[in-house]
């Protein structure tokens, strides 16, 4: 099974996205989603990488005792989040080219409300942030200071994010970059999960600290709805990871439900999702992207560009790691 750290390597991007209705074919249509006779696996979760173990372990806590699924996707990410071993997301991520660890995030329950968080510093959990500007703020989205103020008003502590590991890499980096920031496989990665509670409502969250050594003030796809997460209860709910300029450039995961809203399963929307970004950007040498999603059934995909991604999964009778169908080959 490969890991994370062989999913991506240096990514050419190009290309815009449209929408198409070429996809619904009849041979793909294995979902409907208004079909009552069909049973539904719930509680679920699923989660993106082999961190995804862990955090679907303590989405599981909420879910297992009948708790609501936005508790349980910010538990779970929160669990990535604040540990300092993964240099991808929360405390111990990578910095930006000027040494700075700046994270994003974003959180959407079943009555479609959501919150995120972009560029923000010195914040250990940014998904409680996003999940505060959800539910205290008329806003969806805050930034940078802004969003660091935020933060400290409702009460969160700052954080060196900046672990000793990290500063090495970063410093490392520095001695031949020439100050231009890279994308490859050690260095970029989310957490995206997905659950359907027991009462049969969906929710979503996606953080990260995006790519390494990337300019001061890029933002990526992750806290970005319906480029990195996006739920609609009636349906279902998906979210990315890879190179986030690719997936904004088509609304991924918005379009991944709205394929699931079609027909479509929720491996053949990945698929498709995938298929449309390599249709639209005219060099893919080594670029990746990923997709997983859960649909109202509680049925469960995943699909990328090349090999290599998988995703964590758990109901009351699996735990385990799933390699997802790709494309292709490196």
């Amino acid at each position: 099974m490969k890991t994370r750290r062989n999913f991506l390597k240096l990514s050419a991007l190009g290309g815009v996205a449209i929408i198409s209705n070429s996809c619904f074919s009849k041979e793909n249509e294995s979902v409907k989603i208004n079909d009552t006779s069909k049973n539904v696996i719930k509680p679920i979760v699923i989660s993106t990488w082999i961190h995804g173990m862990e955090a679907n372990a303590a989405a599981w806590e909420i879910l297992a005792k009948k708790g609501n699924s936005i508790d349980a996707v910010e538990a779970g990410v929160r669990v990535t989040e604040s540990d300092p071993e993964n240099s991808s997301v929360g405390i111990g991520g990578l910095p930006d080219r000027d040494g700075k660890v700046t994270l994003d995030a974003c959180i959407m329950d079943h009555e479609n409300n959501c919150g995120a968080v972009a560029c923000l510093q010195d914040i250990e959990n940014p998904i409680s942030v996003a999940r505060k500007v959800m539910e205290d703020t008329p806003h969806v989205m805050l930034v940078g200071d802004g969003a660091k103020q935020f933060a400290l008003e409702k009460g969160f502590k700052e954080t060196n994010l900046l672990t000793n590991s990290s500063k090495t890499a970063w410093e490392k980096w520095k001695e031949e970059s020439k100050y231009q920031p890279v994308i490859n496989s050690e260095n970029h990665d989310t957490i995206g999960l997905l659950a359907l509670d027991e009462k049969g409502n969906l929710a979503g969250a996606c953080t990260t600290s995006g790519m390494a050594y990337k300019l001061h003030g890029r933002v990526g796809d992750s806290p970005i709805i319906g480029a990195g997460l996006f739920v609609d209860n009636e349906v279902g709910a998906a979210c990315a990871t890879g190179v986030g300029e690719a997936v904004i450039r088509i609304a991924g995961s918005a379009i991944v439900v709205e394929l699931m809203r079609n027909g479509l399963s929720p491996n053949d929307a990945c698929k498709e999702a995938v298929q449309r970004i390599i249709k639209k950007h005219k060099d893919l040498t080594n670029m990746q992207v990923g997709f997983i999603a859960l649909n109202k059934y509680g049925e469960t995909g995943g699909y990328s560009v090349y090999a290599g991604f998988n995703y964590a999964l758990k109901s009351s009778s699996q735990n385990e790691m799933v390699d997802a169908k790709f494309d292709r080959n490196w």
